[in-house]
């Protein structure tokens, strides 16, 4: 029996935002809708603007944006790792039982967000890289990049540590669970549920912090952006391409780590 075409298209138009599933179909027709409105508001915008647009004179550099694209690619990837890591140590260590361990992590997580990204990359690359003779930018600029986020992931772990009551933790020693297994067994899987939203958000923005690495003469894709533009004086075409890219980058974050939290919601 053929179900009524309001009832369908309230299917499609209306969901509840937790509980229900949104179906497939529904998903690809708001999409498209919501795609159509961001791309007639963008042409009548530039319909009614003076600009004139340049791209046969940006296209001759097609092949800086790409290799400023995979730089960032490997740099943001190589910084997510590393910082993923670093986090979680930091976020243990302020948990030590061993207290010049647990006040040294916590006074770096406190300099590290108190003082801006473009001061610690400067202070890393000339002072800190040129006393231990790391002469590689690339890498200098990696670990700068991830030794400033570490902290704030190291905030975001701890917090999910933290959110997890002490009732279950003496419910853990009670049946004889370790530290390690409790940890494992007990507070990562739940802690993971609240910790996912705030991490997404950290590495989408470590990804939007790796256009400062060009102060040290990175040729990443904001770099290669900026040489473009000074070479057409095309500033527009070229910063747009800078976006493009970097949206191609932390679009699949966002989409991952959403799909990521439905499937711990739905596990737990």
């Amino acid at each position: 029996m053929l179900e009524p075409s309001h009832n369908y298209l309230r299917k499609i138009l209306w969901a509840p935002s937790k509980g229900d599933r949104v179906s497939p179909i529904a998903t690809l027709l708001n999409g498209f809708v919501v795609f159509s409105i961001i791309a007639v508001a963008l042409l009548f915008l530039l319909r009614q603007s003076s600009l004139t647009w340049d791209w046969q004179s940006i296209s001759k550099y097609h092949r800086l944006f790409l290799d400023g694209w995979k730089a960032t690619l490997l740099i943001s990837l190589a910084s997510l790792l590393v910082s993923s890591m670093g986090g979680l140590a930091l976020a243990l260590a302020q948990s030590s039982a061993f207290l010049p361990l647990r006040f040294l992590s916590k006074t770096y997580v406190e300099i590290i967000r108190g003082t801006p990204l473009l001061a610690q990359i400067y202070i890393f690359f000339y002072i800190i890289a040129e006393a231990a003779r790391l002469e590689n930018r690339y890498v200098a600029g990696t670990l700068a990049l991830s030794l400033f986020s570490a902290a704030y992931i190291a905030e975001i772990i701890r917090g999910g540590i933290e959110s997890i009551g002490q009732s279950q933790l003496d419910s853990a020693k009670a049946i004889g669970l370790t530290k390690t297994q409790t940890y494992r067994h007990v507070i990562f899987p739940q802690a993971l549920r609240s910790i996912l939203p705030p991490l997404a958000g950290q590495f989408v923005s470590l990804i939007k912090d790796s256009s400062l690495l060009s102060i040290i003469g990175l040729n990443e894709l904001t770099q290669n952006a900026k040489n473009v533009a000074s070479y057409t004086f095309s500033n527009f075409e070229s910063y747009l391409l800078l976006a493009v890219g970097y949206l191609l980058l932390t679009l699949p974050i966002s989409l991952w780590t959403r799909w990521m939290e439905k499937r711990v919601r739905y596990e737990t």
